[in-house]
């Protein structure tokens, strides 16, 4: 046995999903919009122009695989940390390697911080200066919003990309692949894997790639081969090993009972919802899909008649993941109840579709002067700002124009007289609100 052998032993060690990572953007999995031929992305990666960014979006996305290329494909010096573990150490260690590398080689650095939104204040102040100066190309990796979890001073010197959940179609193509590899995958297992059982292992890891590549090896290694030598992944295997019931109704069905599901949210009908979406719970459907599905309409069909309702829904979803199943059935079930026997109105999705329309298409208006930021402004802007009316001045309202001029008169939220919105008409009135 050579240093080869002990390198190859090493290599097939690794996971799948590290084996099949991909090495270049040829390979990569998903993320068309991002680095697509002529995107900004990719035209900043192959011009090597890519400055500090956020990679934001869902677990095995392809976030770090993307940046592992980055660094490969501009040849930069890579250091990844994860947030979760490093310290204020850490990271200057890091930058002092950035300076050096960049001094004396003019080497860029390249530095990864994978849960990049768990850093605090003080740990992100450290960063900030090497960030400013380009000492270090920061690549963020996060499964939270920046904009609301991260440092702002942080996030105003990154340009934040937004990654996107893998389709079905994406991780299968995927899991073909890494199951006839034979350098790198599973190919040397003369392995067979059923359709049914495929189909299962792409939908069931609900976009996480990193998750179906682990449920294919277990599926593989755990399977003994038959007589002619042949291991033979069945359905019931794919199940057993991402610890998923595979959907006991077809694509067709699950949509209609989906459709039903959320039409008996509409129309009020408990009864109704709670039979449709313990259906599609019982036949394998994801139950936090489901809870999805009752916060949008919390929000769309019951809206400002009742807010209490989003709270309920959005509580459904913390007490699931908290609980699991099927204790968080419980949970879910009270949230189906409330939405349903709740006062309906959907004036919150016209007012967001009315907003949405005009941001869109109006003209770039100016702001009205007096609401504009006069910090650092000069005098005029001060004198400006100062004819601003302050609502607490005058017992907590005062009418003022908020809008600009070319749409001043636009009303995007009328409250019904159904429920809570009721008590808003009231309040309008009460304060003398013209619209």
């Amino acid at each position: 046995m050579d240093l080869f052998d002990f390198n190859d032993n090493e290599e097939r060690a690794k996971p799948l999903a590290e084996r099949m990572r991909a090495s270049t953007l040829k390979d990569f999995v998903g993320q068309s919009h991002l680095i697509a031929e002529g995107s900004l992305l990719r035209r900043a990666i192959a011009l090597d122009r890519l400055g500090s960014c956020i990679f934001w979006g869902p677990p095995g996305c392809g976030k770090t695989t993307l940046a592992n290329i980055i660094a490969a494909q501009t040849n930069g010096e890579f250091i990844k940390l994860n947030a979760v573990n490093a310290g204020v150490a850490d990271v200057k260690k890091a930058v002092e390697r950035a300076r050096d590398l960049l001094k004396m080689f003019g080497k860029r650095t390249y530095l990864m911080l994978d849960e990049c939104h768990r850093f605090n204040k003080t740990q992100s102040d450290s960063l900030l200066p090497a960030i400013e100066q380009g000492t270090i190309l920061f690549i963020g990796s996060t499964t939270e919003n920046p904009y609301a979890s991260m440092t702002p001073a942080i996030v105003s010197r990154c340009r934040v990309f937004h990654f996107e959940q893998l389709t079905a179609q994406e991780i299968r193509g995927a899991l073909e692949r890494a199951l006839h590899d034979k350098r790198r995958g599973l190919g040397s297992y003369n392995a067979e894997v059923d359709e049914d059982a495929m189909a299962h292992l792409a939908s069931a890891a609900g976009g996480d790639l990193r998750t179906a590549y682990n449920a294919l090896e277990l599926a593989v290694l755990t399977t003994a081969p038959d007589e002619d030598g042949k291991i033979r992944v069945t359905l019931a295997d794919a199940e057993q090993s991402i610890q998923r019931r595979a959907l006991s109704y077809n694509e067709d069905l699950y949509y209609d009972i989906l459709s039903a599901f959320c039409k008996s949210l509409r129309g009020s009908d408990a009864n109704a919802a709670l039979y449709y979406a313990m259906r599609l719970i019982e036949g394998g459907c994801d139950p936090l899909l489901v809870i999805r599905r009752l916060i949008a309409h919390a929000a769309e069909d019951v809206g400002m008649a009742d807010p209490q309702a989003l709270v309920m829904a959005v509580s459904a979803l913390t007490a699931f993941k908290n609980m699991g199943y099927p204790e968080g059935l419980l949970p879910l079930t009270e949230a189906i109840i409330y939405v349903c026997e709740a006062e309906k109105s959907n004036t919150v999705v016209t007012a967001m579709e009315a907003a949405r329309a005009d941001a869109k298409d109006a003209p770039d208006d100016a702001i009205p002067k007096y609401l504009r930021d006069s910090s650092y402004g000069d005098r005029q802007m001060k004198a400006d700002s100062a004819k601003y009316k302050y609502p607490h001045d005058h017992g907590g309202y005062v009418e003022q124009q908020y809008l600009p001029d070319s749409l001043k008169d636009r009303v995007y939220y009328t409250p019904s007289e159904r429920g809570y919105e009721a008590e808003v008409r009231e309040i309008r009135r009460r304060k003398g609100k013209k619209k």
